[in-house]
C-alpha cells in the first residue's frame, strides 16, 4: 500500500499531550517529473505527470479533455493525467513508423469509463510536441446527435450542413496548430472558388483557408473538405507530419442521426455534408502521418451494447473502412494504477479521511474503473 505513517504531538482540551498517526503518501509513488511525453516508457505507467498551461490552452481550449475530468483539473488545480500502458504502447509504434509508408491507424477499445480518452489527450500531447499538425475531433458522436442549426448545403445538392459546428471546430483547428501553420507556411496548392465573388487564390496560405470558414460559416464544411485534402498533399509531399485524432469514430458507421427532414424524416449520415471528409481523411491513401481512433458504446445511439471489441462496434463497413488497423485494448486499473490514482486524491486532499483500509470499500464498489473511482470520489 502507498501509505506510511507519521507521528504527531498535539494539546489535548485537558492540557494533556497525545500522540495521533497521520497516513502520508509517498509522492514518488504515483508522480512523475518527467513531463515531456516524448521520454515516456513503460517506467512512467500509473504515474501522473503534469501538462503544462500553455500546451493545455492551446491544444484542449475547445475541448479533447471530457467534461467531469475537466472539473478535477479545476478543483485540483494542476491539468495532471496518468501514464497508460495503452498511451505508451501507441507512442512507442509511432516512434519506429516508417512515414514514407501509408498511414497507420491505431484503434483504442474498451469498457466504458476505462480511460481512452484520457489515453488520446496524451497522445495529442506528444503529437503537439513532436511538431505534428493535428486534425482533432474531440467527441464525434456530438455532431450527429446534437442537432439544432442544420439547413440544405449551399454547394451540394441534396446534402445537410451543420454551419455553427463546423466553424466552431475550424476554430478548434487554428487554435491547436496556428504556431505550425505560421511557421511552416503551407500554402494552397489551387483555386478554390466559393462563390461568384468569393474565392480562395493558389498559393493562399491555409491560416487564410481556415479563417474563410470561420468567418463564412455556410463554406464551413467546403472549406473541412478542402482542407483535408490539402493536409493530405501537403503530408504526401514531406512537408508536414500530421496527426488525426477522432474520439468516438464508431458513431460514422451508423446511420442514425437527430436530423429530421420534411415530414420529420431522420436524415441519413450518408447525407450530411461532412461524413464524407470524415471518413476520406482516414483512408490510408497518403503517407506521413499517423491515425488514432477510439470506438465507444457511447458513441452509438442506443448504447446498450453487448460488446466493447472494434469489429462489433464498428460494424462489417467500419472495420472494411479501417481495415488493416491496429487494436489498442484499454482496461481498468491494474492494482499499481489503482493506488497511484488514491495517492493523487489523497494528496490533493480530496480524500481526507484515511485511516487503515480507508480504500477498500471505494476498490470493491468502482471494481478499479477509473471513471465510477472517479465519481465516487466526487464532491456531493
Amino acid at each position: 500500500m502507498l501509505l506510511r505513517r507519521s507521528s504527531l504531538v498535539f494539546r489535548n482540551n485537558y492540557g494533556l499531550f497525545s500522540t495521533v498517526t497521520e497516513p502520508k503518501v509517498k509522492l514518488e509513488e504515483y508522480r512523475t517529473s518527467e513531463n515531456d511525453p516524448r521520454n515516456h516508457t513503460t517506467d512512467h505507467i500509473g504515474k501522473f505527470y503534469r501538462i503544462d498551461e500553455k500546451t493545455k490552452k492551446t491544444v484542449f481550449r475547445y475541448g479533447g479533455i471530457t467534461k467531469t475530468y475537466e472539473k478535477q483539473i479545476q478543483t485540483f488545480n494542476e491539468p495532471c493525467v496518468m501514464v497508460r500502458n495503452p498511451a505508451v504502447e501507441i507512442i512507442d509504434y509511432m516512434k519506429n513508423t516508417d512515414f514514407n509508408k501509408p498511414i497507420v491507424r491505431y484503434v483504442l477499445y474498451g469498457g466504458l469509463g476505462t480511460g481512452k480518452s484520457m489515453s488520446m489527450v496524451h497522445l495529442l500531447h506528444y503529437g503537439y510536441i513532436n511538431g505534428f499538425l493535428l486534425v482533432h475531433i474531440p467527441w464525434l458522436p456530438y455532431w450527429y446527435k446534437h442537432g439544432r442549426e442544420y439547413g440544405d448545403s449551399a454547394t451540394q445538392e441534396g446534402m445537410t450542413d451543420i454551419p455553427l459546428k463546423t466553424a466552431a471546430w475550424l476554430m478548434h483547428f487554428k487554435t491547436q496548430n496556428i504556431e505550425l501553420l505560421t511557421k511552416l507556411d503551407l500554402k494552397t496548392s489551387q483555386d478554390y472558388v466559393w462563390s461568384k465573388r468569393e474565392t480562395t487564390p493558389v498559393g493562399a496560405s491555409l491560416i487564410e483557408l481556415v479563417d474563410h470558414g470561420i468567418n463564412r460559416a455556410k463554406y464551413a464544411t467546403d472549406v473541412i473538405r478542402v482542407l483535408f485534402d490539402e493536409v493530405k498533399l501537403q503530408s504526401n509531399e514531406g512537408k508536414v507530419k500530421t496527426m488525426v485524432a477522432i474520439d468516438g469514430y464508431n458513431i460514422i458507421f451508423n446511420e442514425k442521426t437527430n436530423f429530421k427532414a420534411q415530414f420529420k424524416v431522420m436524415i441519413p449520415k450518408s447525407k450530411i455534408s461532412f461524413t464524407q471528409p470524415f471518413l476520406d481523411i482516414t483512408k490510408p491513401d497518403w503517407c506521413n502521418g499517423v491515425c488514432v481512433l477510439s470506438v465507444d458504446r457511447l458513441a452509438m445511439f442506443g448504447w446498450e451494447r453487448e460488446s466493447d471489441l472494434p469489429m462489433y462496434l464498428l460494424g462489417r463497413e467500419g472495420f472494411e473502412h479501417l481495415d488493416p488497423f491496429v487494436p489498442v485494448r484499454h482496461e481498468d486499473y491494474d492494482d499499481k494504477e489503482y493506488e497511484s490514482c488514491i495517492g493523487y486524491y489523497v494528496d490533493r486532499k480530496w480524500i481526507q479521511n484515511v485511516g487503515p483500509g480507508f480504500d477498500k470499500e471505494l476498490k470493491y464498489l468502482s471494481n478499479q474503473n477509473p471513471y465510477k473511482l472517479m465519481d465516487l470520489c466526487k464532491s456531493l
